[in-house]
């Protein structure tokens, strides 16, 4: 009813009671703003009044309803501290002042370690170290004429001999790099081989093959100048090969009437 209310004195024409005197004798009354002005300025000033009563009736109508439904105003969340508060132009931020007040760190007075440029160094060992080798035995051949031509016979059995050698061996980190002989010495002598090898020709079948040298086929043969009734002799040195069938080695040193 009041907002009716007020709109019905809101939108009533404004009216001109005159002056508070009675006019002159003689003039005509003046007509009043509203009167004058002309149609479309009087629709503005209605259509103006009405948009105003409107306004206030929206934000009358809505306190009322408010007062009267008991709604709580809407609370604010957080508290004022956790509110930003901004600044005023000019004005400095609160970070501006925590880092005034923050000291401001100086420069650590210890020296840096700064990686080092140079590689590291190797670690280079020397140590000595012996090794033995073998030196094979020689061979040496002799003619023997008491051996049939061509027969060969070992007469001393060749023996290695030994040698041991000295180095020096360098290694860098674990890895031999160079290895050097220092010295060099036999510790064991070879033994040469001796081979005889036979140069005897075949003798005929008057010459009995158990000597070396040539003992004639007989019954008997003696030693000559000696006390045997032969009926053969031989002069000596006779060296026995074979069987002394003859008995011609009497002390058995295979040399036979020496």
């Amino acid at each position: 009813m009041f907002a009716t209310t007020l709109i019905a004195v809101t939108m009533q024409p404004p009216q001109n009671p005159g002056p508070p005197y009675p006019p002159s004798f003689g003039q005509t009354p003046r007509p009043n703003w509203f009167r004058r002005a002309t149609p479309a300025g009087r629709v503005a000033v209605i259509l103006g009044s009405v948009t105003l009563s409107l306004l206030l009736l929206c934000c009358t109508g809505t306190a009322i309803v408010g007062a009267l439904t008991g709604e709580p105003e809407p609370t604010k969340t957080g508290t004022a501290a956790e509110q930003p508060v901004l600044a005023a132009p000019g004005e400095p931020t609160e970070e501006a002042l925590a880092q005034e007040e923050s000291p401001i760190a100086a420069p650590s007075s210890a020296p840096a370690t700064a990686p080092s440029s140079a590689a590291a160094v190797p670690v280079v060992q020397v140590t000595t170290v012996t090794e033995q080798a073998t030196i094979r035995y020689g061979e040496r051949t002799v003619k023997d004429s008491s051996l049939a031509e061509g027969k060969r016979v070992v007469r001393t059995k060749g023996v290695n001999g030994v040698r041991t050698l000295t180095y020096e061996v360098t290694t860098t980190d674990g890895v031999r790099t160079n290895k050097k002989l220092v010295k060099s010495a036999v510790t064991k002598q070879p033994v040469t081989q001796v081979v005889a090898v036979g140069t005897k020709k075949p003798q005929s079948s008057k010459c009995d093959p158990n000597y070396s040298g040539c003992v004639p086929i007989a019954s008997d043969v003696d030693c000559a100048g000696g006390s045997g009734n032969g009926p053969a002799y031989v002069s000596g040195p006779i060296r026995v090969i074979g069987d002394d069938i003859y008995d011609l080695d009497r002390d058995g040193d295979g040399i036979a009437c020496d």
